[in-house]
């Protein structure tokens, strides 16, 4: 097969191969759909069995993501014979995790040792080389398999390639393994390949792919079909360069994303298939791994035929095994299927594996609607088996889908409660875990089914459980449990604070939907704070405003509070609301008794909130701190789910004193942690910092494409309650970089909104996005009279950002005198958080409204004890220290620290020496 723009990266798989031969090497490909990632693999494959390497190819299937090892079993099945010549024990596990054959569960350990000393052996007779495809829909179990195998090749002749889609995430970790992204074609090779394939194609016709294609090859190979009615296909690959991560140019707002398009070709081309066809593709896709012979018992393959001949897959004689061209034609061919159509594919797969009881359980109960007791008998026993694989999480699911299916509603709890115990089992160690799995041994009542469930859903956050079996087991447990739906009922309550925050999570309007519909039928209704926080914090910008008198009452209570759980939870509540200043005094208390030794989970609230506060107010240094706390916290506590928080901490801060590299490689390690395990709420909110770090750079073409990640221009997205802390981002973006329609729609969605009523923050916002987007002098009026207002200035990263914007818009129009005093005020807040680019920014602007500073201009005069205050902390004293020296507590000292640097003009204790030296010599 001949591949253009590629020579360079044939000599990079070479070079890789011989450093698999020399002692094992890994590889990590990643890239848009389509840009060639399987043509380079199967030339590192052809070369490989060139060079005398054993390879062993699979790909993950989306539709069997849930059934655990099957991606492990078909990478391993041409060495099914040399398992039975590994040591007994390695031996007996893989057997086992592989369902070869029956035994008790192996731990994961084991078998990711048995796996890699498979593979250790089979390379003493020849070099082994592992192609994995699209490794995004492997399973859990086999993911951490091969995450182990990566880590551990070195010393064999074992190699490991693993190609996944730009975008998408695993439960493979791939942290400190080498990666590669695919780039799009240059415009030579991009060129070279039209031509070959195109010859007659007209210039203009020619011109318009090739922009279109952006060096996409698969693109540039299926683009000139719709653009001039051809279907012809020529016999030359595509290909592709290869080489380190590089950023490339993203596509422009207006522009349908490529993925779109190539799918909406290959629906065309699927649409003139006849239907037998379509039906027998719909057939392969759901079945998984692409066997001729399993296929060929479920019907007539010479259906196959018509598909062949226009190449949207092809059958490989040897190894008997289909493989669609690209995943994109399976997903139109899924789109296009009807529910009755996908039903029918499921069952006819399920008729045809009458030996292998898991997958025919999971297909069988994709084709049933409702409440199936014969359907979720299977599922239990495939649980069972599950289990004595030790894939205590591939269990709780097929409980759980079980129970979903369950045809009485003692079935359905009965299979709940089970979960419920293997996910607490699954998800962490401990005294909780063991009461739980004491608890099987007796016969709970409504309130301990529903701890057990509430304890359990937690404990799976906290291991490797994801959000959507979580969400699903204690929601399960809450409609079915016998407790009468009192608002009164202590465990229903617990159950229901934690739906909170596993909706949030989740992140979907679905998942709220269950915890809503639960609100409603708490009798006499649910408790203050619970129906608070359902206002206030799932989707505050339609139902936050309101609740504002109620949220009050709580926040008047915090004084006298003594029960530290509910001080936490209105701290939830206060969140979206900006009250979390009204929530400090009682969020230290909590910190300190948990660095006494209290709760941890309170602990880590109370920080979070804290970090929140301290970012939006401007006490910088503080939020770092405790971010690092959190971080300290949440590992040694058994409590690591909550970690991705004081990353997202660490990760704003970062962006906004302009350390980008390290806003968004912790931006990332959010991503990679939350996507596999369905925790889109965090997925959302690490787009915050890479949105700030991006600005902070002035890119503001990126800028804008993370803010509308969140939720589009025009658009507040319901459930995303983050998407208002970067409305400002999203406006100046729009405005910076030409999209003056779409600032102007994000500006009247916030109007009609009204999000101004949640805050004097989102009101402060509201105003100065209007003074950048409208014409006229009365919004440039409103946003003056409002920053007039001390109060303004508590938001000071957010004021300064708006005094910037706002005066870089009055300097283009000539009005200097007023541009300076914006920008005057604005460097004073940038310099006390230490938001060097910003800063940067600033004094640009100032420059070129004509301002000169005068040398020896007198700094703003402190007072007395801020004097005394700035003196010790010059002569190197920690807060602390002074705080003994003086008798205040460290807090008070930190704060008046905190006013005192923009009085001096400076961002950090380093300055203060000669800000007070200066000081000194002013008359």
């Amino acid at each position: 097969m001949e591949l253009y723009g590629r020579d360079t990266e044939l000599g990079r798989i070479s070079r890789f191969l011989e450093s698999v031969r020399r002692g094992g090497d890994v590889r990590l490909v990643r890239g848009e759909p389509g840009i060639g990632k399987s043509a380079l693999l199967a030339a590192a494959a052809d070369l490989a069995t060139e060079a005398a390497m054993r390879v062993l190819r699979a790909s993950g299937s989306e539709f069997e993501a849930d059934i655990s090892y099957s991606f492990l079993n078909q990478l391993l099945l041409p060495l099914h014979s040399d398992v039975q010549r590994l040591p007994p024990g390695l031996r007996d596990a893989l057997t086992v995790a592989l369902g070869f054959g029956p035994g008790p569960p192996p731990a994961a350990l084991l078998v990711c040792n048995a796996a890699l000393s498979l593979l250790v052996t089979a390379a003493k007779a020849a070099p082994v080389l592992l192609m994995v495809d699209d490794v995004q829909w492997i399973d859990r179990p086999s993911a951490v398999v091969l995450g182990f195998i990566a880590r551990r090749v070195a010393g064999s002749p074992v190699g490991v390639v693993v190609s996944s889609r730009s975008g998408t995430e695993s439960f493979l970790d791939r942290r400190g393994l080498t990666e590669v992204v695919v780039q799009p074609l240059s415009a030579e090779a991009s060129a070279q390949l039209v031509q070959a394939r195109f010859p007659s194609l007209p210039p203009r016709t020619r011109q318009q792919v090739l922009d279109l294609a952006q060096g996409n090859p698969l693109a540039l190979v299926e683009l000139p079909a719709t653009l001039t009615g051809s279907t012809a296909h020529g016999s030359i690959m595509h290909g592709s360069i290869m080489h380190c991560p590089a950023a490339h140019p993203p596509e422009r707002s207006g522009l349908v994303p490529l993925s779109e398009r190539l799918q909406t070709l290959f629906a065309a081309r699927i649409a003139e298939l006849p239907d037998a066809t379509r039906r027998l593709l719909l057939l392969a896709t759901f079945e998984g791994s692409g066997d001729v012979r399993v296929l060929r018992g479920m019907t007539d393959l010479t259906d196959l035929a018509p598909a062949e001949r226009v190449q949207l897959l092809r059958v490989d004689d040897v190894s008997a095994r289909i493989t669609f061209r690209h995943p994109l034609i399976q997903s139109a061919i899924v789109a296009m299927s009807t529910h009755e159509e996908r039903r029918t594919a499921h069952l006819a797969i399920a008729d045809a594996l009458p030996g292998d009881q898991e997958r025919r359980a999971w297909h069988l109960a994709a084709a049933t609607a409702g409440p199936d007791e014969t359907v979720a008998a299977l599922l239990d026993e495939a649980a069972h088996r599950v289990m004595m694989r030790g894939d205590a999480l591939g269990a709780v699911a097929a409980l759980v889908r079980a129970a979903e299916l369950s045809a009485s509603t003692a079935h359905r709890a009965r299979r709940l409660a089970q979960a419920a115990y293997l996910g607490a089992e699954a998800g962490g160690a401990g005294d909780t875990t063991t009461l739980l799995a004491d608890a099987r041994t007796t016969s709970l009542d409504a309130a301990g089914s529903l701890h057990a469930a509430n304890a359990a859903a937690l404990l799976m956050l906290n291991g490797d459980g994801d959000v959507h079996t979580a969400h699903r087991l204690l929601a399960g447990a809450i409609e079915t449990g016998d407790h009468g739906w009192r608002a009164d009922d202590q465990a229903l309550d617990e159950a229901m604070h934690t739906l909170v925050l596993l909706s949030w999570y989740a992140g979907t309007p679905e998942h709220w939907a269950v915890f809503h519909r639960a609100m409603a039928r708490l009798v006499p209704g649910p408790s203050d704070i619970l129906s608070v926080m359902s206002r206030t914090f799932p989707d505050p910008v339609r139902t936050g405003a309101a609740a504002r008198p109620d949220l009050d009452a709580l926040l008047a209570t915090l004084t006298d509070e003594d029960d530290l759980t509910r001080v936490m939870r209105i701290g939830t509540a206060s969140v979206y609301l900006d009250r979390l200043a009204d929530n400090r005094e009682s969020s230290w208390r909590l910190v300190h008794q948990g660095r006494d030794g209290g709760a941890p989970r309170r602990q880590l609230g109370a920080l979070m909130h804290l970090c929140l506060d301290d970012y939006l107010t401007g006490r910088w240094d503080e939020a770092e701190e405790l971010a690092h706390e959190g971080q300290r916290v949440a590992a040694s506590s058994g409590l690591p789910f909550f970690g991705w928080y004081f990353l997202y901490h660490r990760a704003i801060i970062a962006a906004g004193r302009g350390r980008a590299d390290e806003a968004y490689k912790l931006a990332d390690e959010i991503t990679h942690w939350a996507l596999p395990r369905g925790v889109a709420g965090a997925a959302a909110i690490a787009h915050h910092p890479r949105t700030l770090a991006a600005a902070a750079d002035g890119n503001f073409e990126s800028a804008y494409l993370h803010a509308t990640a969140m939720s589009p221009a025009g658009v507040l997205a319901p459930y995303v309650p983050i998407c208002t802390w970067v409305m400002f981002d999203l406006v100046e973006a729009a405005l910076r970089t030409g999209r003056t329609a779409e600032a102007r729609a994000h500006a009247d969605a916030m109007r009609v909104a009204d999000v101004a009523a949640l805050s004097p923050r989102m009101a402060l916002i509201q105003r100065g996005v209007d003074a950048l987007v409208l014409d006229g002098d009365e919004a440039g009026a409103r946003l003056e009279e409002m920053l007039r207002d001390p109060a303004a200035e508590r938001w000071l990263f957010e004021a300064s950002r708006i005094r910037l914007a706002f005066a870089e818009k009055l300097r283009r129009q000539r009005a200097f005198s007023a541009a300076r005093s914006h920008l005057l005020n604005a460097r004073t807040g940038f310099a006390a958080m230490g938001a060097e680019p910003w800063l940067t920014r600033t004094v640009q602007e100032l420059r070129a409204t004509g301002y000169r500073p005068v040398v020896g201009d007198a700094p703003v005069p402190l007072t007395a004890q801020e004097l005394e205050i700035a003196g010790l902390a010059a002569s190197g004293m920690s807060n602390k220290q002074i705080a003994e020296r003086l008798f205040l507590s460290h807090r008070t000292v930190g704060t008046h620290l905190y006013r005192i640097f923009p009085k001096l003009g400076i961002s950090s204790r380093a300055g203060l020496r000669d800000a007070l030296s200066r000081i000194s010599r002013t008359p």
